[in-house]
This record gives C-alpha cells, sequence and structure tokens, in this order.
C-alpha cells in the first residue's frame, strides 16, 4: 500500500479502508490525511528484520550487568563502583597478630575521653558480616552500617528504660570512632545494619557509660599511645572501676593497650601487700590547703568590692577572684555600685572549711 496506489481512490474507499485498518479518527479526516493515516499504519505492519531484533537483545543491559556490547570502560566502572560500596559496607576488621587480639567473637567497647567525647572501638569477625547478610536477605542490598547511641534511664546494662538518641553512618576499613556530646549523658552504642525500612540488625552492643559534667575533666588527646599517662582516669570514667559489673571487654582491651593489668588502685596496694609481708610502715608527709573561687558579672560599668578590695571587671562585666580559705568559717560581702552611685547590691558569701587530720596507717599495724 504506496500513497500512489491511494490517489486513485474516492474519500468513501479511503474511510472504509481506514476504518478496516483501525486508524482512528478517520471519519474526521480529509483526503491527504486518510492517505499518509493508512501509509504509515501499512509501514507499522511490516515485519522487523531478524537480525535486527537479535541486536537489540544482545545489546539490552542484563539484570546482573551491562550487555555483552557495553563499552569495557563502562563496565569496568561498574565493576569498581560495586567493589566499593562492598569495602564501605563490610565492617569485618583485621585481626592485630602484634597486639595479640582475639578474632574468635566480637567485641564493642565504649569509652569516654572527656565530658564532650566518647570513643568507640570494635572488632567485628567476617561471619558475623555473612550472618548480617544472611538474616537480612534482599533488604541487605539498600542496607548501610550504622552507629546507634543508646540512651540509658537506669544503671542495668539490659533495661527497658532506654531509647535510641542518634544514628552516625559509619563505614568498613575502620574500628574507633569519636562522639560528641553536648550535655552529661549516661549511655552505650549499638553496632549494625539499618535498611530502608528502618529494620536494624545489631552485631553488638558496648558496655554503659556516663560522660562527667565539663568541669571534672578536659578532652584527652585522641590517640592510644597518648592515653597512657591517664588510662586510670579514662579508665574509670568508662566504668572500668564499677565493681563486679565492670565490663569483661573494656577491662580486656585497656590490658592489651597498656600492657598491664587493670584493676583498681585498692586491688593493687593489696597485690602489694601480699608479695611483700614484711614492709614496715614509712613515713609518708601530706600537706593539704584549700583556696576557692569567686566569679560574677554585673554592668561593664559598675564599682565592685570584694571584703572591701575593689576588683577588677572585664569588658562584659564578668570578674573571677581566687579567695584564701583558712579552716575556719568566714564571710564574704560583695557590693556592685552603679557609677552615679544611686543603686547598690550587696551579695554575702558565707563559707566554712573545716579539715581534720586522720591518724596515719600502716601496713604493720593495720589500722587508722
Amino acid at each position: 500500500m504506496t500513497s500512489a496506489s491511494l490517489k486513485d481512490k474516492r474519500v468513501r474507499d479511503l474511510a472504509r479502508l481506514a476504518k478496516q485498518h483501525g486508524v482512528s479518527g478517520w471519519h474526521a479526516m480529509r483526503k491527504d490525511q486518510l492517505i499518509k493515516a493508512l501509509v504509515r499504519k501499512a509501514k507499522g505492519a511490516l515485519p522487523r528484520p531478524a537480525g535486527d531484533q537479535e541486536s537489540r537483545q544482545a545489546s539490552a543491559p542484563t539484570a546482573f550487568g551491562p550487555g555483552p556490547s557495553c563499552d569495557p570502560r563502562v563496565a569496568a566502572r561498574i565493576a569498581e563502583a560495586r567493589d566499593r560500596l562492598s569495602r564501605v559496607k563490610d565492617l569485618a576488621t583485621r585481626p592485630e597478630q602484634a597486639r595479640g587480639s582475639r578474632r574468635d567473637r566480637d567485641r564493642i567497647v565504649l569509652m569516654v575521653r572527656g565530658p564532650h567525647w566518647l570513643h568507640a572501638f570494635w572488632e567485628v569477625t567476617p561471619r558475623s558480616i555473612d550472618r548480617a547478610r544472611a538474616a537480612l536477605g534482599q533488604e541487605w542490598h539498600t542496607a548501610r552500617p550504622v552507629l546507634r547511641i543508646v540512651q540509658l534511664d537506669s544503671d542495668l546494662q539490659n533495661s527497658a528504660a532506654e531509647k535510641v538518641i542518634r544514628e552516625i553512618g559509619v563505614h568498613g576499613g575502620v574500628k574507633n570512632w569519636f562522639i560528641d556530646v553536648r550535655d552529661p549523658l549516661r549511655c552505650r552504642v549499638e553496632l549494625g545494619y539499618r535498611t530502608t525500612s528502618g529494620r536494624f540488625h545489631a552485631l553488638g552492643r558496648s558496655n554503659a557509660v556516663s560522660t562527667p559534667v565539663t568541669a571534672q575533666g578536659d578532652t584527652l588527646d585522641v590517640h592510644w599511645g597518648e592515653i597512657a599517662g591517664d588510662c586510670d582516669r579514662i579508665y574509670a570514667m568508662s566504668g572500668g572501676f564499677s565493681g563486679d559489673t565492670a565490663p569483661a571487654d573494656l577491662q580486656e582491651l585497656f590490658a592489651e593497650r597498656m600492657r598491664r593489668p587493670m584493676s583498681p588502685p585498692e586491688a593493687r596496694h593489696a597485690v602489694v601487700e601480699a608479695e611483700e609481708p614484711e614492709a614496715v610502715a614509712c613515713d609518708c608527709e601530706l600537706q593539704v590547703d584549700a583556696e576557692m573561687v569567686v566569679y560574677g558579672a554585673t554592668r561593664p560599668d559598675a564599682y565592685v568590692t570584694l571584703h572591701g578590695e575593689p576588683v577588677k571587671l572585664a569588658a562584659d562585666g564578668t570578674f573571677r577572684v581566687r579567695v584564701e580559705m583558712p579552716n575556719r568559717r568566714q564571710v564574704i560581702p560583695i557590693v556592685a555600685s552603679a557609677p552615679d552611685a544611686g543603686a547598690r547590691r550587696t551579695v554575702v558569701l558565707a563559707v566554712e572549711r573545716n579539715t581534720k587530720t586522720m591518724e596515719p596507717y600502716g601496713r604493720d599495724s593495720g589500722e587508722y
């Protein structure tokens, strides 16, 4: 069917052919429109060459990757992207043979590094990653590794009064993660995979820790080598000296890194006593003194006195003064006066120091 053969036909015949061939809207078409529609319909009904159909199927991508005729450079980039994604999701850690790390089980340890920093350390076996992949099934492909911060409302490790307050995306190739915190917090962490549907598969959970208030310590350096000088304080803040409930993983990790057993000072003292039963009490001098810091704020142009002595103000009206603290009760008046001497405010601070010196204790006497 060609346009030349259709030009000799009448409009009525063309309309009948258009109706037979299923041309839509044929009843409103003119003669030239009917001819064009019939020619297009005839061309669309022709069978495609077998070779063209096979080439289309051969070049079509499969569900497992690019087709056989895909550009090798594109295939290499796809393979590289898949390998990179696999490394990011793989949380399995390499053993440290030099340190004698145990790789027959997983462990996650949470340490307090200061008022605003937590240090999470983990070791995960490849077997645990395989179990997670099998447990998640198809959801494994969309799952991402996360570190959950779980707030605890009690001292129990498995308390029901807990809630997830934060999720941090992590990646493979690391085993340490530092977490910033703003306010004092009692918490633990969970390492695992979270899917897009919200399902969470846990690889393990850490010990519970409590961060100190800001005034109780400074943030420490992040390197293990620099923990040695302050390891007892970090170990204590992380729950290491909490008696029978001290986490075994925490004690084991510190013993490995510090290359010495971790125990409370009383326990180490008891070991020394057992090793030296004939030791005699030594002359141990101890002198203690105290002072206090009085600080506050007022208007920048005010005149402030403490115990009648003028106090220098900062540009914003704040002040800070060190005051001796003798072993008695004392009353300290702080007075702020306006520049025009029309207003005055007084605050009286009453403090008392009571120092008592105990009787000396020696291993030979066994008493205070």
